[in-house]
């Protein structure tokens, strides 16, 4: 007689060493190749970072503090790039505070509201309008818009002269290249990359948390108050982050429109200049400390870059955490 070999029943049935021990090649090979791509990435950050800040090392030494002043003058080797740096950040903000409100709204009309059939062709349009290059947006802003806004703008410049802060916002001096004209050309640019990001969020709200909010009685703006907000807040500003970013290092659209004018002053209708379109419009015929200077523009734009990035991640890890202990 055949002994009879008794199961154990604690032991799975079946044989789990190829995956509990060995993994396939093909996941191996992958593992090591997605590895490779992520620190390929920060190595070239690293070599960016290192390389430009050699270059630029004679002026960060020559001017220490004097960088964030506003005298820049290539004739007598002084280059303080606070007016740069103003100019950026200003721009920045007049296309996040214009394209936000419309990118989010656009992004909940075409996931909430417009049905899906007529969702789309305008889906295909916001998706083409983000691949618009950046030259042909400073083109026509240059030729087209700016002319149009000398007069929109002179016409509000002399409405509100004299009204304490709104004439310091936008009363006199005016020119068709400027803060504002600059800002809205950016603003044109990142709606529809915050709106295709915001829109790809919303659509991932589960649809039994609508489907509940509806079964409460809530109306559609409660329902995206109490269901989608909560869900898609924190990629909602993750997209805002990335736009913010795409603003702030935009060279060419802003070049051609934001009027070449290193100035700090209140009035956004006034003419003035950014750090990366000073770079574009002078490395050519830049050498010396002059070339250094503009090199060191680079690298505070990146610095700056990055920080921003860095705060758009901890948002959306503190939105994150928050959800999950909700």
């Amino acid at each position: 007689m055949s002994a009879t070999v008794e199961a154990d029943p604690a032991r799975p049935a079946g044989s789990a060493h190829p995956l509990a021990h060995r993994r396939p090649l093909g996941d191996r090979v992958f593992q090591i190749l997605a590895a490779s791509a992520g620190v390929l990435v920060l190595v070239i950050l690293a070599l960016i970072a290192i390389s430009t800040s050699q270059q630029a090392s004679s002026w960060f030494s020559t001017e220490g503090l004097k960088v964030f002043t506003a005298d820049w003058n290539p004739a007598t080797n002084s280059f303080g790039a606070l007016s740069y740096i103003y100019g950026t950040v200003i721009t920045a903000a007049i296309a996040i505070i214009l394209a936000v409100p419309i990118s989010v709204g656009v992004a909940l009309l075409l996931t909430e509201v417009v049905p899906r059939r007529w969702a789309q062709p305008i889906v295909y349009v916001v998706d083409l309008l983000a691949v618009v290059p950046s030259v042909v947006w400073g083109l026509w802003g240059i030729l087209v818009l700016a002319p149009w806004l000398q007069h929109v703008y002179t016409s509000i410049a002399s409405a509100v002269n004299g009204i304490p802060v709104l004439g310091a916002l936008f009363g006199p001096p005016v020119s068709g290249a400027s803060f504002f004209t600059a800002g809205l050309i950016l603003a044109f640019m990142i709606t529809p990359i915050v709106t295709s990001l915001s829109r790809e969020v919303i659509a991932t709200v589960p649809a039994i948390d609508k489907e509940g909010a509806y079964a409460l009685g809530a109306t559609r703006l409660e329902m995206i108050q109490g269901a989608v907000w909560p869900h898609s807040q924190g990629g909602i500003v993750g997209a805002i982050m990335l736009g913010l970013g795409r603003a702030m290092g935009e060279t060419i659209a802003a070049a051609l429109v934001i009027g070449s004018s290193p100035v700090i002053t209140s009035h956004l209708f006034a003419a003035g200049y950014s750090m990366p379109a000073v770079i574009a419009n002078q490395f050519g015929e830049a050498s010396g400390e002059f070339r250094a200077a503009l090199i060191g523009l680079g690298v505070l734009l990146f610095v700056i870059t990055i920080i921003v990035n860095l705060m758009a991640r901890g948002i959306v890890e503190r939105s994150a955490r928050r959800k999950r202990g909700a």
